[in-house]
């Protein structure tokens, strides 16, 4: 991936065809993301100079023997799938440009910056978003409802996978990576026997959670991340958003911010769909295995030479018990 220096004289000239001269500035890399590389730059594109965002999925120099298990997209299929979203009402950053092959920055796409929070303890904690924390169940619930209508049809790429194909393509990585426990075991097999058979088919955004979501004073003002969008039950987003690792210690079930009830009303008045509180919940003991394995995933990867090892990797990596401990508590009925 390039340095700094080299992309923005790259992306100036990128933008500069599309909009005229974009002076392009001030070009920085923020930190956060697993997957992309994210920088800030203020740029003159439309008017005024202001500031945005630019993400870019670099590409790996090896082959990845566990790429397909579990969907990846990037790029110009990310932005695609926001600006269908954007169609519908939700919340997202306005994507402004889509990079192209003779750019040479790779593939990516700039949007507008959205000011507010991401950071999860943050949202849970800080004074200023106590009255956002009221809203948030609900607004996640109206914003979920619009992201599973979208056209499925528009957006041909993603990947269709019902609940008992992601059971069998988290069980091909642990076999992958040989890295067998028993809570690991009996979790699969528990999401195997307990898989929801005759589920909607729906666009899902795959990992709604606190920490992809930012977050203003008045509540919800942005959708992020959606690089593991798929087709899928529904009900997966509502049960990753309740699953106990992404209420970074928050006292409530959904995202540690409202309870599962406003969230399930304010889907099914924006949906119409009755939400089965059953399968939220086994979408959220699965998520719980699931966030076990990426954890396992993320900690073994150097061993494919897909990633460097690092302190980050490795500290990733040595959460595996937790999740499980959270699928046990709650299917014995502790959330």
């Amino acid at each position: 991936m390039y340095a700094p220096e080299e992309i923005s004289p790259r992306l100036d000239a990128a933008l500069s065809r599309k909009f005229g001269s974009a002076q392009v500035a001030d070009l920085a890399r923020l930190t956060g993301g697993a997957t992309k590389l994210t920088y800030s730059f203020t740029a003159a594109l439309d008017g005024p100079r202001r500031k945005f965002i630019l993400q870019l999925s670099p590409a790996s120099k090896v082959v990845d023997p566990t790429a397909g298990l579990t969907p990846r997209i990037a790029g110009d299929q990310d932005a695609a799938i926001m600006i269908e979203a954007a169609k519908l009402g939700v919340k997202v950053p306005g994507v402004r440009y889509v990079t192209a092959p003779d750019d040479g920055l790779g593939a990516g796409y700039v949007t507008d910056f959205v000011e507010g929070e991401t950071l999860g303890p943050r949202i849970l904690r800080d004074e200023k978003f106590a009255a956002a924390r009221g809203k948030l169940a609900a607004q996640s619930g109206e914003a979920l409802a619009a992201i599973h209508r979208i056209d499925k049809a528009a957006l041909p790429f993603l990947k269709e996978q019902d609940a008992l194909g992601q059971v069998r393509a988290y069980r091909a990585l642990v076999d992958h990576y040989k890295h067998w426990l028993p809570a690991l075991a009996l979790g699969l097999r528990w999401a195997e026997d307990n898989a929801p058979r005759r589920a909607k088919s729906t666009v899902v955004h795959g990992d709604f959670r606190t920490g992809n979501l930012i977050v203003g004073e008045d509540g919800l003002r942005a959708v992020l991340d959606w690089e593991v969008a798929q087709i899928s039950d529904p009900m997966q987003d509502l049960g990753w958003l309740c699953v106990k690792t992404w209420r970074f210690g928050g006292p409530q079930p959904v995202g540690g911010f409202g309870a599962r009830e406003d969230l399930f009303v304010a889907y099914e008045r924006a949906s119409g769909t009755r939400v089965d509180p059953k399968q939220v919940l086994f979408w959220e003991a699965f998520g719980s295995v699931k966030w076990s394995i990426m954890c396992l995933r993320k900690g073994l990867r150097y061993r494919d030479g897909t990633e460097e090892i690092s302190v980050e990797q490795s500290a990733i990596g040595r959460r595996v018990e937790e999740p499980l401990w959270d699928f046990l508590n709650l299917i014995e009925g502790r959330s």
